[in-house]
């Protein structure tokens, strides 16, 4: 079926003479074809949705369909590769048309060539349905390809084979039930349309963390496998860092990376970086269980939409095996604003500041396709997706439509403060304003500890009520307030310093385990205690702490910070300036030991190097010292 254009304005294209066209039904258009999406229908004209640089498109050209929907293709081979949103593979576009993808080129996203050793789990006469494991691919040495037979077929295994195979070879066929004359060859790879998420046997509560090995995080405000986040942020905040840290370290055995509209130098560091990288629990390159979706902001705008819905199928496919998948959209803030662009040349109304009014209703479908679940097949796997997307709110403004709206449907939200990462304090996820939904107190109550839950809930009270005595602090002074007050904002900036803030590229502090999370927290909630026992005997406050030690704001209130400003450590000195590297770990609590008079400070400070398998041992020395310390004073 062929049409003409009638219509051209930037991304989307009005074709006529399409009668029987469907929607979301992939369109050739232009001499070079163009991939495009139908997007509105109206008798037998069709709106197009272009993916491609529509320039030089008249009115007259031809549109070709294709009589499906965009689909993704789905085998062994995924793991590694490096796509852009409509799943083109972008070191082979490199190689046949250059540094700059040509317009109208297709190629295949997973290699024709590549012959792949096939183990067979079934035999002839089998009967099998949707969901279950024909067989496995060795992909990768440590997750095993497992070939499902597809969501719509169900019948007996009439022939398997074993042995080599490319990805378009026929491995066998099943005859559907009921059907003795119908027939399905079956092959390595298998398509799905990436607007339909793909089906599931059912639906588990959210009762598993996804560990990410950030402290503030993971004490605080965790994420469930399946769950979802979102990371608001101002302009230099960390939101990229973060979810490359999350990709990094993040409790999953697949992690898709999708960099939907963003700069191209920051995905140009991405690209260039994973390939170097080392999965710490493998000691294998990370892109071996990695898969990269750019779309970078001088690519067409409409391609911004597919590299999500690209991204969240593949993490379903993985998930339909039994994985756990991690993927990371940074940022839906861009598709947010190709979502905008492509309503107005539609000429929709309007919605506020100028969103469509199913902007909600796009976010919600995007984030319900995450989840935890049993997937279809007799051995009844359990596979997740969690999706962490980051929002780039212009101004830092949370109030904007794209916030709000994924603030809706998301379970946690780690907003990022632009005063703590001016200080340098990073992850800067204020712990005031995050929060997330998911109870997972059960889940850290049985495998970490049995006092988790009283030790977090005693450290957030104690950073909350920092943030109070802030306000009078800022209007009378720090030696305006009792010895027991001053003594909690010491407490107070030794959990912001020492605890929640975290060196991503450190090789020990990079990454925190649980277990090593909870004595760390031991540690400096026992010298809490201890100090305020300490004042109840009426121990001078400056026994333990210096006079000349001041007071730092934990969260910035908006205000420039002047050249000179508060230190990470709390004491006023040279501001960091822009560019400079900044301290080590080991350094953050240096102005804090100059500041106080016991040893077993200097030791709190240092906690962030101890060697996650010694960090129980260490961690109750240290209680016990830090007891016999301060119980000493009199």
């Amino acid at each position: 079926m062929q049409g003409k254009t009638i219509r051209v304005a930037g991304p989307v294209v009005v074709a006529e003479g399409l009668t029987g066209a469907q929607m979301y039904e992939v369109m050739r258009v232009g001499a070079m074809g163009l991939i495009g999406e139908v997007i509105r229908l109206e008798g037998d004209r069709a709106t197009i949705q272009v993916y491609e640089d529509t320039s030089g498109l008249r009115v007259g050209d031809t549109v070709e369909a294709t009589g499906a929907p965009l689909q993704i293709e789905l085998g062994p081979g995924l793991l590694g590769s490096i796509f852009d949103g409509v799943q083109r593979p972008l070191p082979l576009l490199r190689q046949q048309a250059g540094d700059f993808i040509a317009r109208g080129i297709t190629m295949p996203a997973i290699d024709r060539s590549k012959k792949w050793e096939f183990m067979p789990t079934v035999r002839a006469g089998d009967l099998v349905g949707p969901g279950d494991i024909l067989g496995t691919v060795a992909e990768t040495s440590r997750l095993p390809h497992r070939i499902l037979v597809p969501p719509t077929i169900q019948g007996i295994v009439e022939e398997i084979r074993a042995g080599e195979f490319t990805v378009d070879e026929t491995i066998g066929t099943i005859r559907a039930t009921g059907n003795h004359d119908a027939t399905t060859p079956i092959q390595l790879t298998q398509k799905w349309a990436m607007r339909h998420g793909r089906p599931y046997a059912r639906k588990l509560d959210p009762d598993t963390p996804l560990l990410t090995g950030q402290r503030v995080i993971d004490s605080f405000f965790p994420v469930t496998k399946g769950g979802t986040a979102i990371i608001p942020g101002g302009f230099g905040s960390g939101k990229t860092v973060a979810e490359q840290t999350l990709a990094k370290w993040a409790d999953a055995d697949i992690v898709i990376y999708v960099g939907c509209g963003e700069r191209g130098n920051e995905m140009t560091e991405v690209l260039a970086e994973f390939p170097r990288l080392t999965d710490a629990r493998t000691n294998e390159p990370l892109m071996r269980r990695t898969i990269l979706i750019a779309n970078t902001s001088n690519m067409p705008v409409a391609a911004r939409e597919a590299s999500i819905y690209t991204g969240i199928t593949l993490a379903e496919y993985y998930r339909d095996m039994g994985y756990d998948v991690a993927m990371m959209a940074d940022s839906t803030s861009r598709w947010g604003e190709a979502l905008r662009e492509v309503s107005g040349r539609l000429e929709e109304m309007p919605g506020e500041e100028g969103y469509p009014a199913y902007l909600a209703t796009r976010l919600a479908e995007f984030y319900e396709r995450a989840g935890r679940v049993v997937a279809l097949g007799k051995d009844e796997r359990v596979g997740s997706v969690t999706v962490v997307g980051a929002v780039s709110p212009p101004g830092g403004d949370f109030s904007e439509p794209m916030t709000q709206n994924s603030l809706r449907v998301a379970g946690a939200f780690w907003g990022l403060d632009t005063g703590l990462a001016r200080r340098r304090h990073f992850p800067a996820i204020n712990w005031i304003t995050s929060y997330s939904l998911y109870d997972l107190r059960k889940w850290f109550v049985e495998n970490v500890a049995t006092d988790w839950e009283a030790q977090t809930g005693e450290a957030m009270a104690l950073l909350q009520e920092e943030a109070k005595l802030m306000e009078i602090v800022q209007l009378v002074g720090a030696d305006a307030l009792p010895e027991d007050q001053k003594a909690l904002l010491q407490v107070a900036r030794m959990l912001r310093e020492d605890y929640l803030q975290q060196f991503a590229f450190h090789e020990i502090d990079g990454f925190c385990p649980p277990k090593k999370q909870y004595w760390m927290l031991r540690a400096i909630l026992t010298f809490h205690d201890e100090l305020i026992r300490a004042l109840k005997r009426s121990v001078s406050l400056e026994r333990v702490i210096k006079a000349s030690a001041s007071i730092s704001q934990p969260i910035d209130t908006g205000g420039v910070p002047s050249k000179m400003q508060e230190s990470p450590a709390g004491g006023l000195e040279k501001a960091v300036e822009p560019g400079s590297v900044p301290q080590h770990p080991g350094d953050h609590g240096t102005a804090l030991e100059r500041a106080m008079r016991l040893p077993v400070v200097a030791e709190i400070s240092r906690m962030k190097e101890w060697e996650h398998d010694k960090a129980e041992a260490r961690g109750r020395a240290l209680i016990e010292e830090t007891e016999r310390e301060l119980s000493a004073l009199r």
